[in-house]
């Protein structure tokens, strides 16, 4: 599985933890930043990972920042990418199962080191059960389709 990292100045050290983990358990990681924790805008690392996710050049992501909302909302905006910020074991599981979601976002700020690697390792081994959430997401890229179509979009 190759996995998108991206965070910002705030997540930089949860996402160099996060890194090593998933090296440590064979996947391999593509970085796209941030490089340290000098001050930067986490659009930029959060819209950078988010596209590799949805051009399918990694099959998932993971973005940190101090709260997790900022690189959330920011990957949401892309077409195809159903991000979901977790702040435990459930919510991440949960997130798999019945929203298919293909980005995680952790809050750095939040979370110490030994859980956020439990969320990871839940979020990566938890499988889309389909059926009735499966017309759920249907809906949600409806709503998503739909908006792309305006006039002036």
């Amino acid at each position: 599985m190759k996995v998108a990292l991206g965070a910002d100045h705030r997540g930089f050290n949860a996402k160099s933890h996060i890194k090593a983990v998933l090296q440590e358990l064979g996947m391999e990681v593509i970085d796209f930043g941030t490089d340290s924790t000098k001050p930067c805008d986490y659009p930029d690392p959060a819209q950078a990972a988010a596209r590799a996710v949805q051009s399918k050049q990694c099959d998932v992501g993971v973005l940190f920042c101090g709260t997790g909302i900022g690189v959330c909302v920011t990957a949401n905006k892309l077409h195809g990418i159903r991000a979901a910020l977790c702040h435990d074991e459930l919510t991440a599981e949960m997130s798999r199962r019945h929203n298919d979601a293909n980005i995680l976002c952790l809050p750095a700020d939040l979370v110490g080191n030994a859980l956020m690697r439990r969320i990871v390792e839940v979020w990566l081994k938890t499988t889309f059960e389909g059926g009735r959430h499966q017309t759920r997401v249907d809906k949600i890229g409806e709503i998503e389709r739909s908006q792309c179509e305006k006039p002036g979009r």
